[in-house]
């Protein structure tokens, strides 16, 4: 999808949240040097603020590396970077404590004591919040931030800082890198569940297609069980009657073919039933399936009234369209009406997610199977049959609208749609679902 903002509207929630995610995480490093290296500058003199400043730099980006490949290790894509969290963990504590000597025993500055506990706390605290990533239990996470400012507070006393200064780092050190242990934390919670919950709306719908299937099945078992059961056994004992010579073998062959044309026309039944797609059920069950996925939806408008044919090819409409905002969109809301005015019925079909394959735009070319087929291209011949036309497009910032719009013949009267709001078009009437389904 072209246009501004085309490289985030066209992805899933669940890619929208990974990528949130990362760059979230990849702000950190900046956070880090805004926050503990450059105020060096103001308290260290020189050279050694540089000194700090690059040692800060270093371990934050350091931390923004091992933080997208742990993530990839997160999603599966990639292994756990196990020696990148060792060098992590390593420059993490010779990054601390090296700043805490050059700070506190380097040329006096203003306020060296300040600069040592800012510059020692922080990279204590973004690193160990990264180190968290890697880390499945949440007992480990607390034993890291605990172990982190225990050591802390072992480290400073014997660099120099007196015993009231070590306690207040070892507090900083447990606030700020409980902070950030759990950032990490709850966003990969976040993020798997996220796919978790993606993963079950998809099986949900391939459950209803595959629900589908089997009944089609049964009723295709119910037909021919017993009918083949039949033909089988009137074979064989017109086998055994025409073997003795018997002319009663011509009748049961008769009965044969007569039982095989019956299956037939009771098998051509069930598929123009499978087929024929009538409108009611299709609106119910687009309903159940839309809400089921978890996707807001509403059913509105007369049903009764339509011919036949002009059902079954609005019916076809819902079914696709139902189709498409399950398996390509990122909807949360579909709204479904339809409409009576004129002598023409219109049925809308509205969903907030982007639209996808075989739904994507009114210009879609892809080819069908002559007389049927499926997306845009099997829709506009079926409703070319009872005259009508299908419109499909976006209708403003993130919605998408599909429109079919049929003919009535002259003698068809069914419910007419109550008269158009002043300005406005004709407002749908809700239904029920018992009554949709009735």
């Amino acid at each position: 999808m072209g246009g501004r903002g085309g490289w985030w509207r066209g992805k899933s929630t669940p890619a929208k949240i990974e990528t949130y995610t990362r760059w979230s995480f990849h702000t950190f490093p900046f956070i880090e040097v805004a926050t503990f290296a450059l105020p060096a500058f103001g308290y260290v003199p020189a050279p050694v603020n540089w000194i700090l400043f690059l040692l800060v730099s270093a371990h934050a980006t350091l931390a923004a590396v091992t933080a997208s490949l742990t993530l990839d290790w997160t999603r599966g894509h990639r292994p756990l970077p196990v020696r990148l969290l060792w060098a992590l963990g390593t420059a993490t504590v010779v990054i601390a404590v090296v700043s805490l000597m050059i700070a506190l025993h380097g040329p006096r500055g203003a306020d060296n004591g300040a600069a040592a506990c800012t510059v020692f706390v922080g990279v204590l605290s973004f690193g160990i919040g990264t180190l968290a990533l890697a880390v499945r239990e949440a007992r480990r996470m607390v034993f890291g931030v605990l172990g982190a400012a225990v050591g802390a507070g072992a480290v400073a006393v014997p660099a120099g800082v007196p015993a009231p200064g070590a306690a207040v780092a070892a507090g900083a050190v447990v606030l700020a890198a409980g902070f950030f242990t759990f950032t990490s934390a709850f966003s990969v919670w976040l993020l798997n569940a996220v796919y978790e919950l993606d993963e079950a709306r998809e099986t949900r719908a391939r459950l209803a297609v595959a629900e589908e299937r089997l009944r089609f099945g049964r009723d295709l078992h119910d037909v021919m069980g017993r009918n083949l059961a039949v033909v089988a056994l009137k074979s064989e004992l017109a086998v055994q009657l025409a073997r003795r010579g018997r002319p009663e073998a011509v009748e049961q062959m008769i009965e044969v073919q007569r039982i095989a044309r019956e299956t037939q026309r009771e098998v051509r039944e069930v598929v123009r039933g499978y087929r024929e797609a009538d409108l009611r059920t299709e609106l119910a069950g687009a309903q159940g399936v839309l809400t089921a996925a978890g996707i807001d939806c509403e059913v509105s408008g007369p049903v009764t009234g339509l011919p036949a044919e002009i059902q079954s090819a609005l019916g076809w409409v819902v079914r696709e369209a139902t189709t498409n905002v399950l398996r390509h969109g990122d909807a949360a809301r579909c709204a479904v009406s339809l409409r009576v005015v004129e002598g023409r019925v219109t049925l809308t079909v509205e969903n907030d997610g982007e639209p996808g394959i075989g739904t994507g735009s009114s210009t879609d070319t892809g080819t069908a199977e002559p007389g049927r087929g499926s997306g845009l291209a099997g829709l506009r011949e079926r409703l070319r049959e009872v005259d009508g036309v299908l419109r499909a497009g976006p209708a403003g910032d993130d919605l998408f609208r599909l429109t079919a719009e049929v003919p009535l013949p002259p003698d068809s009267v069914p419910e007419q749609a109550p008269a158009p709001e002043p300005g406005g078009s004709p407002r749908p009437v809700p239904h029920p679902v018992s009554e949709v389904t009735s």
